[in-house]
């Protein structure tokens, strides 16, 4: 049966069923990020992990779940919509088969250049041999997870587009899993304990595809080989492709930079932005990645159908349930950033100045999460039209606000410099796109939209800042783990009753919204 045949779900409900499976997966995420904290700390060993790992992780984000899976959904829905599910399916038979060939061909160059890539990437590693030669080998071990990844990615899209979002949401708890099984099992198997993260990346990689196969075949895909690169329908894919490729490849250039930078920088320096990094998307994963993926198949077909009103409800109610939810996201990690370091984190080979290090990295990532989150739904409104110039713009200029900001901020903050910089350069990213989007004929209502910003900003302010005063404290010494979480979640669960009233207060039109239609029902 076409997709165009059958029920579709809200955005809003569909975000729910993506944001309820992503947040499964975003747990089992800081749980894989807790076992390899309290076996490996932030060491040698974990400063060359996450280097190895960056290369094939951000080939993922840029192609896998980037430019390919946003070049190809548009092309792919517009086929099942005015054409057939045949005619669908021969486009994805054209891509699989491309990825097999040009992406296997990229395995293989990667596991060869390994030391290429670590000397251009991590120039501070030559100068310590071993930190150099160990994150070669595991370099070359993830290579080839960079497949697994592309071929799992292009499977969710497919299912996506046909409304089918739980599973492919849920994938990535495989991944995390893989890792977790595999480092606590078998870390003691290896002459080098690191190793089993490596290994656990490849277990988790086939995980995140095999479990999305059986969806696959009840939608009634059935992969044949085809080699037809002249393909009107694959041609556009790739002409899609090369803006969004450039776009997505400026901002992840800056976390190479990143790395580049923070090698020749005090011992764990990498580690400490890594961990950051996966506490900041935590939020960033559950309700803006969710929004973002429901987001373009959907907004896609109001295109495709000239909807325009109702593509411009769509983008006013996604991008405020957004806002409503990850600036005070951001707000939580800002005020409460030592807290959630120390409970997650701060156990077994963690020290005291690692939970320092990281809380204070955290803090410089939070302000940039707003942005980043807004990216999430601004960019999808931009796809959907065919459009991938622009947002290619944005991130070219994420990339000089990045790069002119490297130098002042890490004289002042040292590698929580290189936090603040990408933080910035994200608010640069995200107001280039905003600026542009109503020439897409898209209303987006700056006024309305900024006087919610600042009313949400001012609540979650209030509301975290009067949270982290109270004095209440039940656990006494003791009991670490108690007291760990008591001083986490007290506030927490304080600021969120008083964000809720403080935002009802200020009239925040989404909160407004929904206890109108709430009272109606």
């Amino acid at each position: 049966m076409s997709i165009n045949k059958e029920k579709k779900n809200s955005i809003l409900g569909s975000a729910s069923v993506v944001a309820s499976s992503t947040a499964f997966s975003r747990v089992l995420g800081l749980v894989r990020e807790q076992v390899m904290a309290y076996y490996f700390g932030a060491s040698m060993a974990t400063d060359a992990f996450v280097t190895a790992f960056r290369i094939p992780n951000l080939l993922r984000d840029m192609f896998a779940e980037g430019a390919l899976s946003q070049a190809f959904i548009p092309i792919f829905k517009e086929k099942i919509i005015n054409g057939s599910n045949k005619e669908a399916f021969r486009i994805a038979d054209i891509v699989f088969t491309a990825l097999l060939l040009v992406v296997g061909l990229i395995v293989l160059l990667g596991i060869i250049a390994a030391p290429v890539l670590i000397f251009m990437f991590a120039n501070g590693f030559v100068d310590t041999p071993d930190k150099f030669d160990l994150t070669v080998e595991l370099t070359r071990i993830m290579m080839v997870y960079l497949l697994l990844v592309y071929l799992s990615a292009i499977v969710m899209e497919m299912l996506n587009s046909f409304g089918k979002f739980g599973i492919p949401a849920l994938s990535p708890a495989l991944f995390n899993l893989g890792i977790i099984v595999t480092v606590i099992g078998f870390h003691s198997y290896f002459p080098q304990p690191i190793y089993s993260l490596a290994v656990g990346v490849l277990i988790g990689g086939v995980g995140q595809l095999v479990i999305q196969l059986p969806v696959l075949l009840k939608i009634g895909y059935r992969f044949k080989p085809t080699i037809d690169f002249l393909d009107e329908n694959f041609k556009k894919i790739t002409r899609l492709l090369g803006p969004m490729i450039i776009g997505l490849s400026a901002s992840r250039i800056n976390i190479l930079i990143n790395t580049l930078v923070a090698s020749f920088l005090i011992e764990g320096s990498i580690s400490f932005l890594s961990y950051s990094y996966r506490l900041m998307h935590f939020p960033l994963g559950v309700f803006a990645v969710a929004l973002g993926t429901v987001a373009l198949p959907n907004v896609t077909e109001m295109v495709a159908k000239g909807e325009k009103e109702k593509l411009d409800t769509t983008f006013e109610k996604t991008f405020g349930l957004n806002l409503f939810i990850v600036i005070p996201s951001a707000m939580f990690l800002a005020f409460m950033g030592k807290e959630i370091v120390e409970l997650i984190f701060a156990w077994g080979a963690f020290t005291a100045t690692d939970v320092q290090n990281t809380s204070l990295a955290l803090l410089h990532y939070s302000y940039g999460l707003v942005a980043f989150a807004a990216v999430r739904v601004v960019v999808p409104f931009f796809y959907a039209h065919s459009d991938s110039k622009i947002p290619m713009r944005a991130s070219l200029t994420a990339v000089v606000v990045n790069i002119a900001l490297y130098y002042p901020f890490v004289k002042m903050l040292n590698f929580a410099g290189l936090a603040a910089a990408t933080s910035f350069a994200g608010l640069a990213n995200l107001a280039v796109l905003l600026y542009y989007l109503p020439k897409k004929g898209i209303n987006c209502g700056f006024g309305k939209l900024f006087l919610s910003v600042f009313r949400i900003t001012i609540a979650s302010f209030l509301a975290f800042y009067i949270a982290k005063l109270n004095p209440f404290r039940l656990y006494d010494g003791s009991q670490e783990l108690l007291i760990r979480i008591e001083v986490l979640v007290v506030p927490l669960i304080s600021a969120i009753l008083l964000y809720l009233i403080f935002v009802f207060i200020f009239r925040v039109p989404i909160l407004i919204d929904f206890l109108a239609r709430f009272k109606r029902k």
